[in-house]
């Protein structure tokens, strides 16, 4: 195997043109990516979703089957695929043989699938798939393609192209598979104006918050002269649901350095961070290894490629608060302050960190960067709508069947993701709405299930981009329950600089458990205050977006907003009846006792920590309404089914 440091940058990174390459040049480099290989490589998705799986058995079982059976092979951890509702994933080439992919291998799995394999047989259990591009390689009979799973292949992978597919730790493959040819073509054949505008004309958006174009906000770093720049990533991802920061660092790092890299050049930033928090242990520490192996074949470092250009790459972890998502409490994290907002302008562009020129974009805005410059700026703008380009990750969970990373064109509708590529509602239920953006988003219904991702459309109908969340919710959902969870989170990470974000939004949520909860006395005002409470939410969310300091703050009243406007009448039914229609806002259950089921045991009235239960024994029992809390210890003590929850 060609793996010799000196080798792949002779023959492989100083060359600008695959095409270039020598026959034997180019089947080594087939081998580095294991696409041929003399002898059989197990691959197991570990990240950290696939972990949490039990991919770590899978991985250890099948290292134990290897040793009892004394045969030579590698077993090699790589990242997510995306399906995260098929983990643990199991993939096999053996030599001649076309990689075949096995899903939801646990350990007590491993066994029999090793041993059909290895025999040249297919076990029971469906296979997910075998790997198309592999021309040379031995087709597995019967096996449909992995690109053909209804999951993939309406996909359009850029940033996630290599994730759940490459050695994540191994910068021979990354080379191997175009990797850095990108960055040395740019030292070679732009200056820094010319890659500014390159990105600017190929019309990629910041792939977090508001879709800022991101060659317009480099050339603005690039226009102001200052004696050091600095390049920064935003990997803190702190949106409930968001999980495509981590998933392509742990399985593609080198992707986001190339990236990181290739901005660094274009706006003269000599030192460049990863502001990442530190619940990421896997990312950090492949981001880490990848930093390392970098600096080995000088791609980062001081006078790269006797180019004469410096570029340092540090990591900088996050403690995890969500407002330093936002820029300049980022800045203010980095710098050793407390990390909290700062009003605009000036904007990092022009003063950032250390009060220098500063550029900050995300894991994915950074990731897209190899391709669109290997490619072309036409290609990229080619693709996606008039003006949102390129693809979008989005991280799919809640009430969908198949979970987990997709890549689409930007275009595609809501529906399609949701009902196409995902695989709709499982159990038969009804689709209800699904969160975009997070918790600074909104919610997009049925109604709006057609109109395509893209910034403008999303904002239309009160929903955001955002990072890339989509929290699908099915008819079981309670959408005041929902909002609640979204205010819940944003008053807790508030920083509370700013009173209409501190004060406002803990105000917003103690409506929202108003209106969640029974009033406690029936005689006082509290019914005509829950009335009352619901005509506010609309007011005092308008003046929290219109007065905030930051984006966080501004955007904190949208779940509210989003849900009164599309579930008012859900609202309406807590306040008036006092009823959740999806049984979720337990204050508000109603229960009641079936006499025909009750024998009078007595147990629910033992259990009541209200005495609001009364019957003698053997006799039917009854539970008093306005004594009731609606704790449910009276349907969990009862053994005779005679609790009935509405």
């Amino acid at each position: 195997m060609m793996a010799d440091k000196s080798y792949l940058i002779e023959h492989v990174l100083n060359h600008s043109e695959k095409e270039q390459l020598n026959p034997e040049v180019l089947k080594q480099l087939r081998v580095l990516r294991l696409e041929e290989n003399d002898k059989p490589v197990i691959f197991v998705g570990a990240g950290t979703c696939g972990l949490g799986a039990g991919a770590g058995l899978t991985m250890k079982n099948a290292k134990t089957w290897l040793d009892e059976h004394q045969i030579d092979a590698d077993v090699i951890p790589v990242g997510c695929i995306g399906l995260c509702s098929s983990e643990p994933l199991l993939d096999i080439k053996l030599p001649g043989k076309k990689r075949i992919s096995f899903e939801k291998v646990s350990g007590d799995r491993v066994n029999g699938i090793l041993d059909h394999v290895f025999a040249g047989t297919l076990p029971e259990q469906p296979v997910l798939g075998q790997f198309k591009n592999q021309e040379s390689q031995q087709e597995w009979a019967g096996v449909p393609y992995l690109q053909d799973h209804s999951f993939f292949k309406p996909q359009l992978r850029i940033v996630l192209e290599n994730c759940g597919i490459s050695n994540p730790v191994s910068i021979e493959e990354y080379i191997a598979r175009d990797g850095y040819r990108a960055y040395l073509n740019t030292l070679k054949l732009f200056s820094r104006r010319e890659m500014c505008d390159f990105i600017e004309k190929s019309g990629l958006r910041g792939r977090g918050g508001g879709g800022f174009p991101t060659g317009k906000k480099w050339n603005m770093a690039l226009a102001n002269e200052a004696d050091q720049k600095y390049l920064i990533c935003n990997a803190d991802e702190g949106d409930p649901g968001a999980f495509m920061d981590r998933a392509v660092i742990e399985g593609d790092p080198h992707k986001l350095l190339e990236g990181m890299a290739i901005a660094a050049y274009a706006i003269g930033a000599t030192k460049a961070y990863v502001y990442i928090r530190a619940e990421y242990p896997l990312a950090i520490e492949r981001l880490v290894i990848a930093i390392e192996q970098a600096r080995n074949y000088g791609l980062i470092g001081k006078n790269i490629f006797g180019t004469g250009i410096d570029l340092e790459i540090v990591i900088k972890k996050g403690a995890g608060a969500f407002v330093c998502g936002e820029e300049t409490a980022l800045i203010h994290s980095i710098e050793g302050k407390r990390g909290m907002p700062r009003p605009r302008p000036p904007y990092p562009a022009v003063s950032g960190l250390f009060g220098k020129p500063t550029i900050i974009n995300n894991v994915e805005t950074f990731s897209n960067l190899p391709t669109i410059v290997n490619k072309g700026a036409d290609w990229f703008s080619n693709m996606g709508t008039a003006t949102s380009k390129g693809t979008k990750v989005f991280a799919l969970s809640g009430k969908i069947s198949l979970t987990g990373l997709v890549e689409i064109p930007m275009g595609t509708t809501i529906r399609d993701i949701i009902f196409k590529v995902a695989g709709g509602i499982p159990n038969g239920k009804k689709f209800k709405a699904v969160q975009m953006g997070g918790p600074s988003g909104g919610c997009v219904t049925e109604v709006n299930l057609d109109i395509q991702i893209d910034y403008e459309s999303l904002v239309k109908v009160g929903a955001m981009m955002g990072s890339g969340g989509m929290v699908v919710m099915d008819e079981d959902t309670c959408m005041v329950d929902i909002a609640k969870f979204f205010m819940d989170f944003i008053q807790r990470e508030s920083c509370g600089k700013c009173i209409p974000c501190r004060e406002g939004t803990r105000r917003m949520l103690e409506i929202l458990e108003s209106i969640t909860s029974k009033p406690k006395n029936r005689e006082t005002h509290e019914p005509l205050a829950r009335f009352k409470g619901v005509l506010q939410l609309e007011k005092l969310g308008k003046v929290i977006k219109d007065t905030s300091l930051c984006g966080l703050g501004q955007s904190a009243p949208n779940p509210v907003l989003s849900t009164l406007t599309w579930f008012r009448n859900e609202y309406e039914e807590h306040v008036f009846d006092k009823k959740c229609r999806a049984g979720v806002c337990q204050n508000l259950r109603v229960y009641t006792i079936d006499v025909e089921n009750c024998t009078g045991c007595t147990v629910c009235a033992k259990k009541c920590p209200t005495n609001a239960i009364i019957g003698g024994r053997k006799q039917p029992h009854f539970i008093i309404p306005d004594k009731c809390i609606s704790c449910g210890a009276c349907e969990e003590a009862c053994n005779f089914n005679a609790v009935k929850v509405s």
